[in-house]
């Protein structure tokens, strides 16, 4: 899509984003599992997981621009009181106009990312997922509310402990299998939480129950 500069100017700003989709679900992952939530799946990643379930949102801007105060709108309409921002890589845009309009709603604000760009926003709720592709940004660990690794085999157990050693002492820790190697990968990760209790499981429920 092409666009004036005047446009992405505003994108740069943050006034405007470009979104691959929105909707009003149940978070299926992590502390919050089981809560209804509206997502909004931000486009731009430059991180690039090889499991990655929704590559179509990599691409900044092969998705719709829309002016943070429609989205804003989009999340009262739904009477959510919890907005997830997700991606792609959402701390590849500037955040903080969107989050104060949220606030200025009563709207809880959370933010699922790598953590590889610089912090932009006021999260209520901060869930790093680290890769190892391109860790995050040292900034970003002292943010974390919630700790979410990924494993798709043994060794990424090592990781998921090296990167718990860089956050704060009251994050949440949480070990997630890969979707495609759950089946492989879970009966590992139960073993580990079991002889590691300051981990807990997360299972990517919303895919079990069907729904966004």
């Amino acid at each position: 899509m092409n666009y004036s500069i005047e446009t992405i100017e505003k994108v740069q700003q943050g006034r405007m984003l470009p979104v691959m989709e929105h909707f009003y679900t149940i978070q299926g992952e992590g502390f919050h599992s089981g809560v209804a939530c509206y997502f909004i799946r931000l486009s731009g990643c430059d991180v690039g997981c090889q499991w990655c379930d929704v590559k179509e949102s990599w691409e900044q801007y092969s998705h719709p621009l829309y002016n943070v105060k429609e989205m804003v709108e989009w999340v009262s309409l739904s009477g959510a009181v919890k907005v997830v921002v997700t991606g792609g890589e959402p701390l590849i845009h500037k955040l903080d106009i969107l989050c104060n309009l949220f606030h200025s709603k009563g709207i809880e604000c959370h933010i699922e990312t790598s953590g590889a760009h610089p912090y932009s926003g006021t999260w209520d709720w901060f869930t790093l997922s680290p890769k190892k592709r391109k860790l995050p940004l040292k900034e970003n660990y002292s943010k974390a509310k919630e700790l979410k690794v990924v494993i798709s085999r043994a060794n990424d157990l090592r990781f998921a402990e090296e990167e718990a050693s860089k956050v704060n002492d009251d994050c949440k820790l949480y070990l997630q299998p890969e979707w495609s190697k759950e089946a492989d990968i879970l009966k590992d990760i139960i073993a580990y939480v079991k002889i590691n209790p300051l981990w807990h499981i997360s299972l990517q429920t919303h895919k079990y129950m069907d729904i966004p």
